[in-house]
């Protein structure tokens, strides 16, 4: 069933980046309505926005109609989220304020308690005055979700805190709003992703093909049920959850080992094999004659290592990847490595795509195939598997 968000848009010149947080939700099946303050019509198009979401934008109070816009918007929408908003869009909304279209939503929103989310942007000294964010606080206190402005270059010519968060983030944090289950809140889930590196010298190192995407859509799906998230990655990413930043095979597994968790989900292409000896430097080629050779040696198996001491409680899951008898080298390794579930996938389906196809195969023996999806739909379904 597709979910209805209300966008409001006020007075900031940082409104043009909404352009691109609604093509995110249009492209995730949401519905999209926005409604402006006029200040912000100096700053997007309404022809734009109703290009974009197919919709009509709204931005006066008084226009002829049927319905009272106000009121017929709230009961639309799962969620009311205003991006940008402005110091002073904020203070009205802290007095109580219905003095245009999106403070008479908000006031409406407000008393009917569905979610509500702000993302403000402003200069850096208007966020710092202490009045502006005794009102943030005081719309906190009164149910209001916020994601904070970061820090960085602003319109105005400064630096500082006053950027509006990163599009990507206020996408997942609106994800996580409308489809969270409060019973997960207190479930730890712990996600490897993305594929090591092996240093050889100080610019070389071995690696695999692997993307990162399906951890990451694991992940992100994990963080919009209400899991409390935690990711170890090779990867860069921005996320709302904690990422540990790791390298190397061994690096994952002392991260690992540091962690407590109710679900591991070892989503991580890890490498089998490292170098066994390392260069400080790089290595030159007018140091080598005609060939140079290189020694590897084995990575402990860092998923088999850690589920031998598993807790009764702890479940761990696993991915096998490979190109041949994928069932049976799927069971194999569910059995050795001490495993509650592997996540079996072929190399032609799975590497550098968008799609993916996999079989589930569960300690006791059940196997469960998923045909060909996008794998933000397979993190899904792997989630509801595996988290029962």
């Amino acid at each position: 069933m597709s979910k209805n968000i209300l966008l409001g848009i006020t007075s900031s010149i940082a409104a043009y980046k909404i352009y691109e947080l609604i093509r995110l939700y249009k492209k995730n099946n949401f519905n999209v309505r926005v409604v402006l303050t006029k200040n912000a019509l100096n700053f997007v198009s309404p022809l734009v926005l109703e290009t974009l979401t197919n919709e009509k934008v709204y931005y006066n109070q008084f226009d002829p109609r049927v319905d009272v816009e106000h009121i017929s918007l709230v009961e639309w929408a799962d969620i009311f989220i205003v991006a940008p908003i402005s110091a002073n869009t904020i203070s009205k909304c802290a007095f109580g304020f219905a003095d245009n279209l999106l403070t008479s939503i908000f006031c409406a929103f407000l008393g009917s308690k569905k979610p509500i989310f702000l993302a403000p942007a402003m200069n850096k000294d208007m966020y710092n005055n202490p009045v502006i964010q005794n009102n943030i606080n005081k719309l906190k206190q009164l149910g209001c979700d916020f994601i904070d402005c970061e820090n960085g270059f602003l319109a105005c010519g400064t630096e500082g805190v006053g950027r509006l968060a990163d599009i990507e983030l206020i996408y997942q944090k609106t994800k996580r709003l409308i489809y969270q289950n409060k019973k997960n809140n207190c479930k730890k889930i712990l996600i490897t992703l993305g594929g090591t590196k092996e240093r050889i010298d100080s610019v070389r190192y071995i690696s695999n093909y692997s993307s990162g995407k399906m951890g990451m859509a694991i992940a992100d799906w994990a963080y919009n049920l209400g899991f409390d998230t935690t990711v170890i990655s090779t990867i860069d990413f921005k996320r709302n959850y904690p990422i540990l930043k790791v390298n190397s095979a061994l690096e994952m597994l002392e991260e690992l080992k540091k962690q407590d968790f109710d679900y591991l989900i070892m989503a991580a292409a890890v490498g089998d094999f490292r170098a066994e000896n390392t260069f400080e430097k790089k290595i030159s080629k007018e140091d080598i004659k005609d060939s140079f050779e290189l020694k590897l040696i084995k990575n402990p198996d860092v998923v088999q290592t850690i589920a031998k001491n598993k807790k009764e409680n702890q479940k761990i899951v696993g991915f096998c990847l490979t190109d041949k008898d994928l069932i049976a080298c799927a069971k194999s390794k569910l059995i050795n490595k001490n495993l509650d579930y592997i996540v079996a996938n072929e190399v032609k389906t799975a590497l550098n795509t968008d799609m993916n196809k996999v079989t589930i195969i569960e300690k006791s023996g059940k196997i469960i195939s998923i045909d060909l999806d996008f794998k933000d739909n397979i993190a899904k379904k792997i989630l509801e598997v595996v988290c029962d």
